[in-house]
């Protein structure tokens, strides 16, 4: 008869609750005296006490006898707009006369509908050229995270990403001194953490890192150094007025606007709050009269997608 294995049990001093879609224990250290941490406390009971979701953010929970206490201070609470938030600055022009539709999801629809879809998609682009041309570059600021094979297949693919990205910033001349670079939808802000390994020589450099979100194991503060500066603009892309951040009102940088994950509308909106907001203001606040340029040239956005047009332009 085989031997039964033993039962996996929680590492010394971390939280004792099983994690079924992780298939592992939790990492979070319990209080003292406890088996569960804070998140996980309601697996054991403590004087009937209850854990309820948060009604800000239900992915965290509160003791119910604190729920007033907690709501106080919760990072999902609603806080003060900052100076930069103008509602709705880019969210472009609306036609109030337009009827909202209704959004359903793709994978509610038959075939018949799908196939009446693409129909229709095919006869409006009808007409309409493409000339996107995929270009995987990479930068030499990766290479040696790119070699290090404790990396996983994970880690490898937002490495390649990352140092495409840099190599076609870097191909359009957009890495140098004396710029602001945003990343929009930052997220823990490994781009911008890239972009300043890249740049470990130049002085004067920027980064503002935008994200509407709280985020966990951000990286931008563990590697500032004394001629760069890091600074988070928590808000979304959609209110967001770069000519009303401090720094940029004040300096008047030229700015390289990136990101990673700007998927669907987020892109119109970056470009927006990059050439429509920031671009035109500078340009309106020109006292003497200038030739004409390309607004590239105090907006520019680095995309991985779209190398090719933006290089065809700064030539």
């Amino acid at each position: 008869m085989a031997a039964l294995e033993p039962e996996p049990e929680p590492e010394p001093g971390r939280c004792a609750y099983f994690v079924e879609r992780k298939k592992r224990f939790c990492k979070m250290a319990p209080a003292p005296g406890r088996r569960f941490c804070g998140e996980h406390g309601q697996q054991e009971e403590e004087n009937g006490r209850k854990r309820i979701p948060c009604p800000l953010d239900p992915k965290h929970t509160v003791y119910e006898d604190q729920l007033q206490k907690h709501l106080k201070k919760c990072n999902s609470r609603e806080k003060p707009k900052p100076v930069y938030f103008v509602q709705d600055i880019n969210a472009g022009l609306q036609d109030v006369a337009e009827i909202p539709e209704k959004r359903v999801p793709l994978s509610s629809l038959s075939k018949e509908e799908l196939e009446n879809l693409i129909i229709k998609l095919k006869k409006a682009s009808n007409g309409v050229e493409f000339h996107l041309k995929e270009q995987i570059l990479s930068h030499q600021a990766l290479q040696e995270a790119l070699n290090d094979p404790k990396n996983g297949e994970s880690a490898f693919k937002h490495l390649k990403q990352q140092a495409s990205i840099l190599g076609n910033m870097e191909k359009l001349h957009l890495l140098g001194p004396g710029r602001c670079f945003i990343e929009f939808g930052a997220g823990r802000g490994k781009l911008s953490h890239w972009v300043d390994v890249a740049l470990q020589n130049v002085e004067d450099v920027q980064f503002l890192l935008v994200e509407r979100a709280t985020t966990r194991f951000k990286v931008d503060g563990k590697h500032q150094r004394r001629d760069s500066t890091f600074e988070r603009l928590q808000v979304d892309i959609q209110h967001l007025c770069l000519n009303k951040v401090p720094i940029l009102e004040k300096k008047k940088l030229p700015v390289v606007g990136m990101g990673k994950h700007l998927c669907g509308a987020a892109t119109d909106l970056a470009l927006r709050c990059l050439v429509e907001s920031y671009a035109a203001c500078c340009d309106a606040q020109n006292e003497e009269p200038a030739p004409k340029r390309s607004r590239t040239h105090q907006a520019e956005v680095a995309s991985n997608n779209s190398a090719d047009n933006e290089s065809s332009k700064a030539d």
